[in-house]
């Protein structure tokens, strides 16, 4: 990617949109309420065969430094200045007001270029807004509409046009190829699928866990700046933010989401969207870090927060956050690790790590772990040492009788990984207990160090070899 796009404006005029329109994906929450985007967010962007990358950006707003709205334009006045074009959108429906005048001044005097959008110029009511545009100073407005796509050749031109073909075209061989409006974005918007493992891309760990238990804070003492907006305000967060950040030679791709509050409280249709977004996030992380606060940890949300990571069969780490505000450490450890084993039976040995975000301290201990129960989740099993274990559990322990007939393991072997999936062959399958299954899934753990992951073990009815044979008289 040759060059960045900032893509800049006051809340409300279709920056998100516009965004989604350029990675070919819907990443960034859009909806009707103003200032929905907090963080700026980065991603490849493209307009048929220019690439770039393309940073969504919070609602440039008037506001005092130490406000929420302060800390956002702070996020945003960074994305200007790491930005070698800036896309200044303003809403053609609504006009130019005195904010789009007062941010006009802002980018003249900060942006290195600027390429004025006149958006939501879908039908004659946004005529009037386009023309009073050139009263901003920055020359001919680009009309799109980013909702359904229109203009999008008028942009690819303004685009090419600010940075020069050179950078726009910086790949050797590469030549500019004529566009028309249509069919410029290559592929639907859709969500990305989850790769195969492979250990030289980056890990998807993604961080989750109620308001206010410090995820964003976590973050940005992780990759060593203030990337993500963070205050005591609870609920800051909004969409999920990927980070990308290197931890001992391994690349690791960070997602920061917004918190989860118990679903009955979730009214409002922009939470219910923030955190849609999270769960989204969560599925397709490979190891999920839920992150508690430690002077309140173990609540029925944080349980029920790390029972879903658990049922969607990701690799799971609890993080105790805020640390350095717990007295006596070590009793309180010892307690609060009793406590996950009780609330989250389900997975014996789950890693507890206590972290600080504030300070940094415990981060080594929870990357190991991360790289502990990622190692675990995607590890396989050959199937003769686990026929062999299979034979041994029925030795030591058969499976019970039922009505006088005792239930056959056959054949066992593990169908995939990420999380270990076992298939075994049995008869009557239907009638085996589910304690039996816990024991063999426990005992399968201890056998295989298969500790804090989760395990899932399929019954299946073995095939009957003179099913549909004709019987011989």
């Amino acid at each position: 990617m040759g060059f960045v796009v900032a893509i800049i404006g006051r809340p409300n005029v279709g920056k998100s949109t516009l965004f989604n329109r350029l990675v070919g994906k819907r990443l960034a929450l859009v909806d009707d309420t103003p200032g929905v985007t907090r963080d700026r967010r980065l991603a490849d962007g493209r307009i048929g065969d220019l690439k770039f990358q393309v940073i969504d950006t919070a609602g440039l707003e008037e506001a005092d430094e130490e406000s929420l709205e302060g800390r956002m334009r702070e996020q945003t006045e960074r994305a200007i200045h790491d930005a070698d074009v800036c896309l200044f959108l303003i809403d053609a429906r609504a006009g130019v007001t005195p904010s789009d005048k007062t941010f006009a001044n802002l980018l003249r005097r900060s942006a290195h270029k600027t390429v004025l959008v006149a958006n939501k110029m879908e039908g004659k009511p946004g005529e009037a807004g386009y023309y009073d545009a050139f009263s901003l100073g920055f020359g001919e407005p680009v009309p799109i509409s980013a909702e359904h796509g229109q203009g999008m050749g008028d942009l690819y031109n303004a685009l090419v046009a600010a940075v020069g073909e050179e950078v726009a075209f910086a790949e050797e061989g590469h030549d500019r190829v004529d566009i028309d409006d249509e069919g410029i974005i290559e592929g639907e918007i859709e969500e990305e699928d989850i790769l195969p493992y492979d250990p030289t891309k980056p890990l998807k760990v993604a961080i989750v866990g109620r308001p206010n238990a410090g995820k964003s804070t976590l973050i940005n003492r992780m990759i060593g700046e203030d990337r993500l907006l963070t205050g005591p305000e609870a609920g800051i967060t909004r969409d999920s933010i990927s980070v990308e950040w290197e931890w001992e030679g391994r690349t690791i791709k960070l997602f920061d989401t917004a918190g989860m509050r118990k679903k009955a409280r979730v009214q409002e249709k922009l939470e219910k969207l923030s955190v849609a977004d999270g769960l989204r996030a969560m599925q397709y992380a490979e190891v999920v870090i839920v992150l508690l606060d430690a002077t309140a940890p173990f609540e029925k949300q944080d349980v029920q927060i790390a029972d879903l990571v658990i049922r969607e069969g990701r690799a799971p780490v609890i993080a105790l956050n805020k640390w350095d505000l717990v007295e006596d450490r070590d009793a309180t450890l010892r307690e609060l690790r009793l406590v996950a084993a009780e609330s989250l039976s389900q997975i014996k040995g789950l890693q507890v790590v206590p972290v600080a975000g504030l300070t940094g301290e415990g981060i080594p201990n929870l990357m190991r772990s991360v790289f502990r129960v990622h190692e675990q989740w995607n590890r396989r099993i050959p199937t003769a040492r686990l026929n062999r274990w299979l034979d041994a559990v029925q030795y030591h322990h058969p499976p019970p009788a039922v009505s006088g007939r005792r239930i056959r393991m056959k054949y066992m072997t593990q169908v995939k990984s990420r999380p270990p999936t076992f298939m075994v062959h049995c008869s009557r399958p239907e009638s085996l207990p589910d304690s039996y299954t816990r024991y063999m899934i426990n005992t399968l753990r201890e056998e295989f160090d298969l500790f804090a992951t989760p395990i899932r073990m399929l019954m299946r009815k073995g095939e009957n070899p003179f099913a549909g044979r004709k019987r011989r008289r």
